[in-house]
């Protein structure tokens, strides 16, 4: 079964909107190496319209440029791209199809397709959000920078049902930057206050 890996830039206060403005002070060769875990390493890239929009208006120039991130916008355009899309699209990135269908049944049935390799995600909330839910991500990966940005757009919406996660692993930047690795988790279990203050520092009598 493939493995879904998202990566997201996320401010302190959890805002995903819009990072082209306030991201770039923060990236640095450790960040490029976190990306390129996430992007560089997938067979298989699963992006939101406005996401394969913004890479594809930027990636084949960059490519066809020869510059320092040519091998890496190669990267990009050799591998399988799956747009999530409600209207039809005309595409000039290579290997890029539109994704049809119901999304969770869709990715339900990318995931099983053979071999083991990775789907990788970059922006693309609304359809984060919805694998979330559908138990369908396997990694999150949030470089969370030091800024407030104090509007925007935030990763979690308001909801009924609580997402537990659990830390995989976590890195912290020259920046400030964290990397911070999250999988899905079990149901967290029902807990009181009788139950945390056992765990508080008990004064001597």
């Amino acid at each position: 079964m493939k493995k879904i890996i998202a990566g997201l830039f996320i401010s302190l206060d959890g805002v995903v909107e819009a990072p082209d403005q306030w991201h770039f002070p923060y990236f640095n060769d450790e960040m490029g190496a976190a990306v390129g875990a996430t992007l560089g390493e997938a067979d298989t890239l699963l992006l939101g319209r406005k996401t394969y929009d913004s890479f594809a208006g930027a990636w084949p120039e960059r490519e066809a440029a020869g510059g320092e991130d040519a091998g890496f916008a190669k990267t990009l355009g050799d591998a399988r791209k799956i747009v999530v899309s409600n209207q039809q699209l005309d595409f000039t990135w290579r290997n890029s199809e539109l994704l049809t269908g119901d999304l969770v049944a869709a990715v339900t049935a990318l995931k099983n397709e053979p071999g083991s390799g990775t789907i990788g995600m970059s922006g693309s909330v609304s359809v984060v959000r919805q694998l979330l839910d559908a138990g369908l991500l396997d990694e999150l990966n949030l470089l969370v920078h030091p800024i407030a940005v104090r509007k925007g757009m935030r990763l979690f919406e308001e909801g009924d049902t609580p997402l537990p996660l659990k830390l995989i692993s976590s890195e912290t930047f020259q920046t400030g930057v964290l990397n911070l690795v999250y999988a899905p988790a079990d149901s967290v279990a029902d807990a009181t206050y009788a139950d945390a203050k056992a765990h508080l520092p008990q004064s001597e009598q």
